[in-house]
């Protein structure tokens, strides 16, 4: 039996390298997302890389890492907006319409 290849476009390779070089996302996310082999779709980008010369974009291992760190402090600092965002929970043993009243002491 004989096995058939799936063929793809140079388009959709070239835009597959794009997504890769400009986005954060793995050759893998992006390989599994679009049902390509992720050996594959290296192979696309090795040759798309070689035929364009390279790309102004491309990252160093230090960059990775500091881009890795942003996003996740990012991450962080809309979780914590969003949780100040929230409305505060009214004190135990009133409904929140309550209004407090101030007494002040006078001298006697």
């Amino acid at each position: 039996m004989a096995v058939t290849r799936k063929r793809f476009s140079q388009e959709f390779k070239d835009e597959l390298c794009r997504e890769v070089i400009a986005t954060s996302k793995s050759i893998k996310d992006v390989a599994t997302a679009y049902g390509v082999g992720p050996e594959t779709l290296r192979n696309w980008l090795n040759k798309f890389r070689e035929a364009n010369g390279g790309t102004d974009t491309e990252l160093t291992g230090s960059e990775w890492a500091r881009l890795k760190e942003l996003e996740r402090e990012n991450q962080e600092l809309r979780a914590e907006t969003a949780f100040l965002k929230k409305p505060a929970l009214p004190s135990r043993g009133s409904s929140g319409s309550e209004q407090v009243r101030i007494h002040r002491l006078s001298k006697i």
